[in-house]
Parts: C-alpha cells; structure tokens; sequence
C-alpha cells in the first residue's frame, strides 16, 4: 500500500521540488477560463488533462489540491492578471505611480510592470534575487538567494535545489532609476553566513530584518536563522538562530511584533521586538518566538504580507492560496488562487486596498480588490 509522505519528509527527501508530481505525472491548466475569472468559473470549466505515461500516485497531490478547490474552502473572489510571462515572479513592491517592481528569481532580474501591464528591466543582478524592499534612501533592498536549479514542465517553472552555478548569498542595493547594483553584505560579514537571503521587511528606524531560508542539495539543507541589518552596510547581526526554513517576513503595525513564516513545518511565528534588531530571548521552551499559527493538509508557507489592521496574509503554496491569520491565530479566511507557488503579496493604491499577488509556477502578477487595507510599509 504506498504510504503518502508528511509534508516536512516530502520536502526533507525533495526540497523545494517537492512538487515534482504535479509536473511530472499531469499536465492540467485552466487557460480556457481565462485570467480573469473567479476560482468558481474556473472550476466550473473544460480541463485538458494529458497523461504523461505512468501511474498516479493514490491520491495525488494534484487531486488534493482539486478536492480542496471543488469544496469550495476559501474566499472565491475575482483575481485580474495584470502581467504573465513572468520567470518565477516574487517579491513585489508597489510603487506611488501605480506601477510595481518584482524579482524574476529564474531569469535573475528585477523587473517594473506599469499599471497597463508593460514590462520594463530595472535592473539585472544575476543569481536568485528573491525577496525586494524600498528604503530609506529611495534605493531598492534585494535579498539575493545565490540562485536555484529548475524544473520546467507544461509551462510550469518551480526551483529545483541549489543551482549548479550558485553564487552564494546576499544583499543587494539597487538604484531603481539608474539599474547599478552593489553588494552591501555578503558571506561571511561581520561573521555571519548567507546561504540564501528570502524576504525583507525595513523598521521605522531605517533597519531591516530578513531571513535566510538556505539551500537544499541532494541529501542535506542548510540550518538557518533570521537577521538584521542597517542600511548603510555597518551592521549586520544573525538575531534568532536557529530558525527552520525560515521565508516570509514582517512586522506588526506597532512594530513590537516580528513574524516568519516557516516553509517546510508551514508555522507562522512571531517574536516580540524589544529594541531595534532585538526580540524577546525566551518566548517558548525552543527558544525565541512562539507558533502562532499551523494549518492543516497539503500546504507550505511562503512570504507575507501584513494587513494594516494586524491580521497576517501568508502566501501559501500547495494547496494554494493566501491565508490570512489574526494576531491571536485564528484563520481569518482563506483565499484561493489557482497556481501551487502562490509565493507573496503587497498592496497599493491610494487606500491600499489593491492586492497584488505573485502567481510565480505559472509567471504571473494578479491583482483584486481586497476586504481590508495592508498595511502601509516604512518606505
């Protein structure tokens, strides 16, 4: 009888190609609903299944994440495409113009898409640059993750292990308007290791906090933990070690709260802040931090993103989708999205109520109308 792996021995055996069934075994796309229907029209649609000539697993997690589609779990609200094509899209910025700046991690780029959906180079630093934040000085903060392999299939892209050319981890400074880029920390700084920088979140101070997810090769992964940094490149410090798999990071309205999202256990944590690039050191018998919050089924959480009235929207791939949990835990709601790496969102417009989601296996920026305001960043 084959046995269907738990989440952290499916990722601890594959890494961040876990997912390899879904590509591998079936191909199943939903591009004659089109972009800009709701998950309901979409499920209601013809589906294209083309066999790739063996057996499927029992359940697959393909199905998985059909059954959850088809039970209706989730907000069903209307996603607009605002740019495809897109090489593994992450990180999004929204700008005062209406444009909004991302990384493509596979392409090694970070890229401006106009309101109208034109798509313009900003600036091309190589390597895996993943998570993206303006600062204090107008200039764009790129954790750059040193680059992936990838597996590409059916016109869905996913990273597939520590690239072959890895060029170790870091963290970019970028003029945006000029597209120059300088390495601010890299490696073995102020005695720190960089192994794959993910997601950045700047303070009121002008400091960051990032995390440092790692990379995974064949048979081992590197233990990580989250940083802070000054944005003038004279501080650098390893806060919380260690952290498992940390990805998706932000701060609460007030400041005096950090979470992460974990990948492979898929745990939202959250630190007490108690000075700048300071947390609480005894949150829990594990150290610093307290889980917050843990979902059920076939999921893993990615970046995130922080609603002006506290309430945490992390991006969830698997059984895709944002999850979007209150400060005290509880699942506020979830809101479906239609491609397993759903992997960040931002907000912009003038109140803050655009949503702005990186579709990142398919290469697409989506855009809705969400409930509530996020939060307005630092910078």
């Amino acid at each position: 009888m084959q046995r269907i792996e738990h989440r952290e021995e499916a990722f601890a055996r594959h890494g961040e190609d876990a997912f390899a069934p879904l590509r591998e075994q079936l191909v199943d796309e939903d591009a004659a609903a089109g972009p800009g229907l709701s998950l309901h029209a979409r499920d209601c649609a013809p589906r294209r299944r083309r066999c790739r000539g063996r057996d499927l697993p029992a359940p697959p997690p393909l199905a998985m994440l059909r059954q959850h589609r088809r039970r209706g779990r989730g907000a069903q609200m209307t996603w607009r495409t605002v740019a495809q094509g897109l090489r593994f899209p992450e990180g999004p910025v929204a700008m005062p113009d209406g444009s909004v700046i991302l990384v493509e991690i596979a392409a090694g780029r970070i890229t401006r898409i106009d309101a109208e959906g034109r798509i313009d180079v900003v600036a091309e630093p190589g390597g895996g640059p993943n998570g993206l934040a303006m600062g204090p000085d107008g200039k764009l903060y790129c954790c750059n993750n040193g680059g992936f392999n990838w597996h590409e299939a059916g016109g869905f892209l996913a990273p597939h292990g520590q690239a072959d050319d890895y060029s170790g981890g870091r963290i970019e400074r970028i003029d945006p308007l000029r597209g120059t880029v300088d390495v601010l920390y890299a490696d073995g700084d102020f005695g720190c290791s960089l192994r794959g920088p993910n997601d950045i979140v700047f303070d009121a101070h002008g400091g960051f906090w990032f995390t440092d997810h790692g990379k995974t090769r064949p048979r081992e992964r590197d233990v990580t933990g989250i940083f802070y940094a000054k944005a003038d490149g004279s501080f650098l410090e390893e806060v919380v070690f260690p952290s498992e798999n940390p990805n998706g990071i932000g701060l609460s309205p007030d400041g005096s709260r950090l979470y992460a999202a974990e990948t492979y256990t898929c745990r939202l944590m959250a630190f007490d802040v108690i000075a700048p690039g300071k947390v609480a050191p005894g949150g829990g018998p594990g150290g610093p931090g307290i889980p917050v919050y843990r979902p059920a089924g076939y999921k893993f959480f990615d970046s995130l993103g922080v609603e002006a009235g506290g309430n945490v929207c992390v991006a969830t791939i698997g059984e895709s989708g944002i999850s979007v949990v209150s400060p005290t835990g509880d699942l506020v709601e979830f809101v479906a999205t239609d491609d397993v790496f759903t992997t960040n969102i931002c907000w912009g417009g003038d109140d803050l109520h655009d949503a702005y989601v990186t579709l990142s296996g398919s290469g697409r920026l989506v855009t809705m109308r969400w409930p509530r305001p996020g939060l307005r960043l630092a910078y």
